[in-house]
């Protein structure tokens, strides 16, 4: 048993001043068979302190469910931390921001538009209240005054730069305490004097967020603070990256300088990021400050240790600094062997539409007015909107496209809605059939637009009339990538040729809104139209591919010149690739891979190859290989 306090001047542990150099891990970002590895590699670094957010929408996907399995056990990786010898401060929100889709707030809190978000609305604090209590017994028990590794407990995340709404904190306070944290409460804001003032209370011990200015940005902190310990709890040694930007770096040198001058001012720290991880599947966030900006699908921050868990020289120049603050250990990690680098076939192929039967549902009634994705319960990754057209009908005008829509007529590629360009009206040519895919390509994580809906935001008109009768399938792409589907057909190109698959083709629904007729307008998987080159695909289309691989080691799938997608290795979705970049590789934990290995690739535009490859290092900035 321990004691963790906060004293006059210092950070106290069983009595004594303790500096807290710490390191943010995301426990939900890194494969669980990587986190003692990611740990170690921070003690061996100089910290003491690993600190994590808690993903609240990750661990709660619809209401009522706690999910504390494989990736989600926070209490495993608690003791993980206390195993090394090292301390923890958790960080729950219940908003986060974090680059995270939707702020770490679950898509289904917004369903009841009476629900106000981040303030003292009962609706909203009594979600908070359920989630408290499956949660805090895993922080509770894992205190330091209880044998644990906890030694800090933040409430809510940034909130100055929200809100000033005190009675908010104080019901977390107490829902905080109510649930058994005894361990000092802490709050975070950026250096302002707004901010500071708006987001804490007094008891509170306030903490600020900055990357340079140290000392500038210490005193304005220490106006506010008057008493206890100054703690950078985010410093920023790095930033993120968003689709169609560049890959932001900063430089060791400059980093470690900055570092430097805040440890001589006395004050405590929390890197931000130690290691940044990984985006998988479909759980980066965005910023929509006039422009929508996606988040991409790596994290890695440009953090002391990689996305793959590689010491690099801000590593190097970090444990320099710490070891004239601190005792560092002698050891350094060992190196991370280069990736192999070779191909593999992407022997077979279906496309979207003849693989929807076990995408979605069988087609329910359609519906006169256009519902979001959010209305029907789908909170992330796609849906297919489908409704009839009228003769001689030429301009589609949406009240928003969130956040990316394919548009087809008859089956065929009409052109693409994109909310970051604020397209939202389209010119169709005739036809009868109009069919939209829709991409949630991550949902705002930071400012007043967290919780809006996703889809296809009505009114939604033709050459200015109302366009109602519409048909929605949610499309669940995880499970059909992770259920070995017999749909797959030869890839064209292949020398195997076009095959048989087995169809059902007994589907007793409206035929207007059939499967079959769906897949009416496209070739069958395996076949490939005329004018296509010999190899391509045409999209929206899945690939797939059997390759044999080391269990345990990490790879690099190459997804250079492959347009738009998700990538699926034995049904773990590695997350979105987009030829906007700056990224063109996608991490895969070595965990994921075992001796046989398959990989499906969703191609939102089809591909000209029929090739996939693994590659030996990372290019999260258009590095040439």
């Amino acid at each position: 048993m321990g004691d963790f306090a906060i004293g006059a001047t210092d950070f106290l542990l069983n009595g004594s001043p303790f500096r807290v150099l710490a390191g943010a891990i995301h426990y939900f970002r890194v494969h669980p068979d990587h986190w003692a590895d990611r740990i170690q590699k921070a003690r061996l670094m100089g910290l003491n302190t690993i600190e994590t957010y808690v993903a609240w929408n990750a661990h709660s996907p619809v209401r009522g469910e706690f999910r504390t399995d494989a990736g989600l056990d926070l209490g495993r990786f608690l003791d993980l931390v206390a195993a090394e010898g090292m301390y923890a401060i958790v960080r729950p929100g219940p908003f986060i921001c974090a680059e995270w889709d939707n702020g770490g707030l679950p898509g289904w809190l917004f369903r009841d538009p009476a629900v106000g978000v981040r303030r003292n609305e009962p609706l909203y604090l009594a979600a908070v209240a359920e989630y408290f209590e499956q949660l805090l017994p895993i922080v509770a028990s894992r205190q330091i005054d209880r044998g644990g590794p906890v030694i800090l407990v933040q409430i809510e995340n940034e909130y100055g730069a929200y809100g000033h709404d005190k009675d908010y904190l104080r019901a977390l306070v107490d829902l905080n305490r109510a649930g058994g944290i005894t361990v000092p409460l802490t709050t975070i804001d950026q250096p302002t004097d707004q901010m500071l003032a708006d987001g804490s209370l007094p008891g509170l011990h306030k903490t600020g967020s900055f990357g340079s200015r140290a000392t500038e940005r210490l005193a304005t902190l220490r106006r506010h603070q008057p008493t206890g310990p100054l703690m950078c709890a985010e410093f920023w040694n790095g930033w993120f990256d968003h689709w169609g930007a560049h890959h932001h770096t900063t430089s060791a040198e400059d980093s470690a300088r900055e570092l430097d001058d805040l440890l001589a001012t006395g004050a405590s720290v929390s890197l931000y990021m130690f290691t940044g991880g990984t985006n998988f599947g479909f759980t980066n966030g965005a910023n929509d400050k006039g422009v929508f900006q996606p988040t991409v699908t790596s994290y890695d921050y440009d953090a002391p240790l990689s996305e793959s868990g590689e010491v690099t020289q801000k590593y190097l120049a970090f444990r320099e600094v710490l070891a004239r603050y601190a005792p560092v250990p002698a050891e350094l990690p060992e190196a991370v062997p280069a990736a192999p680098d070779f191909e593999v076939e992407l022997t077979e192929s279906v496309t979207l539409w003849d693989a929807v039967r076990e995408l979605a549902s069988p087609p329910g009634e359609p519906v006169p007015e256009l519902p979001s994705m959010d209305a029907l319960g789908q909170y992330t990754g796609f849906a297919l909107y489908r409704t009839r057209l009228a003769p001689g009908a030429h301009l589609l005008s949406f009240g928003a496209v969130r956040d990316r829509a394919q548009v087809f007529v008859d089956g065929k590629p009409v052109g693409v809605l994109q909310r970051d360009h604020h397209e939202r009206s389209i010119s169709l040519p005739q036809g009868s059939l109009l069919d939209l895919l829709v991409e949630d390509q991550g949902r705002v994580n930071y400012g007043p637009r967290i919780g809006e809906d996703k889809g296809l935001i009505g009114p939604a008109t033709l050459d200015g009339t109302l366009l109602g009768n519409w048909q929605v399938l949610p499309l669940d792409v995880d499970g059909f990538a992770a259920s070995g589907s017999r749909l797959f057909g030869p890839h064209p190109g292949c020398s195997d040729g076009a095959g048989e698959r087995d169809l059902d083709p007994d589907l007793d629904v409206d035929l207007t809104f059939a499967y079959d007729s769906l897949r009416a307008a496209e070739p069958a998987a395996g076949t490939v139209a005329a004018e296509a080159p010999v190899g391509s695909l045409s999209g929206p289309a899945f690939a797939r591919g059997r390759f044999d691989a080391e269990p345990g080691r990490d790879l690099f799938l190459s997804t250079a010149g492959w347009g738009k997608g998700q990538a699926w290795i034995n049904g773990f979705n590695l997350g979105r690739f987009w030829d906007r970049g700056p990224q063109t590789t996608l991490y895969v934990p070595g965990p994921v891979l075992s001796a046989s290995n398959e990989l499906v690739v969703l191609f939102l535009h089809g591909t000209g190859s029929s090739r996939a490859r693994f590659v030996p290092r990372p290019d999260l900035g258009h590095t040439d290989f």
